[in-house]
C-alpha cells in the first residue's frame, strides 16, 4: 500500500476529504469524504495522481465495497463563480461530510485550508492523499466521479475534447473557446483564455 498511513487517530471513524478538478476550466469541483475501516485490503492505492485511469476504476469499486462510508459531492461553475474555488472546494467537502452515513469524529483533509466542520475535529494535511489511505481513497472517488461527468458532457460538447481534457487548460481546450466561445459549464471567473 505505498507507505500510507491507515490513520491518524487510532480507534475514530475517521474521514478523509479531497477534491479533483479545482485547476480546471471547466465542470464542477468535486469532493469526496470516504470513512475506511482500521483493516482494509487496498494494495493499489496511492494518491490518484499517481495511478492509471485503469487502476483508479478499479480502486473505485473497492473502495466502496470496503469503506465503512463514503459520499462524493459536486459543485457547479455558478457556485465556483460566485464563492471562488478554494471555498467552492471546502464546501464541497462539507456536503460530502453531511452525506456521510456514519458521524464522523475526526477529518483528515487533503491541503492546507478547511473551514471547521461542526463539533468535529480536523487535520489538514499537504499532500495528505500521498500520505494516508483515507484521503488517498477520497482522491480517486473524487477524481473517477469527475472524470466520468466530464465523458458524459463531452457527448453533448465535443469541441472542447472534455473525454481526454477533463476540463483543464489544455491547448485544444482554450482554443476551442476561443473559436466556438464558451459553455454553462465553464467557470466564468476563471482567465479561460
Amino acid at each position: 500500500m505505498s507507505g500510507l498511513k491507515p490513520y491518524y487517530s487510532k480507534g475514530l471513524a475517521e474521514a478523509g476529504c479531497d477534491e479533483a478538478g479545482r485547476g480546471c476550466l471547466a465542470g464542477p469541483v468535486v469532493a469526496a469524504a470516504v470513512i475506511l475501516p482500521e483493516k482494509f485490503d487496498l494494495p493499489l492505492l496511492n494518491d490518484s495522481k499517481q495511478i492509471s485511469e485503469k487502476n483508479r476504476n478499479i480502486l473505485r469499486v473497492e473502495i466502496e465495497k470496503q469503506a465503512l462510508a463514503y459520499a462524493v459531492s459536486f459543485v457547479p461553475p455558478t457556485k465556483i463563480d460566485e464563492i471562488n474555488i478554494l471555498w467552492a472546494s471546502i464546501f464541497g467537502m462539507h456536503q460530502a461530510l453531511d452525506e456521510l452515513s456514519i458521524r464522523p469524529e475526526h477529518i483528515l483533509v487533503d491541503g492546507n485550508k478547511f473551514k471547521p466542520y461542526p463539533f468535529t475535529p480536523h487535520l489538514c494535511v499537504v499532500k495528505g492523499d500521498s500520505k494516508y489511505a483515507s484521503i488517498a481513497a477520497a482522491s480517486i472517488l473524487a477524481k473517477t466521479y469527475r472524470d466520468e461527468l466530464m465523458q458524459k458532457l463531452h457527448a453533448e460538447f465535443p469541441h472542447y475534447d472534455w473525454a481526454t481534457n477533463k476540463g483543464y487548460p489544455t491547448k485544444k481546450h482554450k482554443l476551442a473557446i476561443q473559436e466556438h466561445g464558451i459553455t454553462l459549464h465553464h467557470r466564468k471567473s476563471f482567465k479561460l483564455i
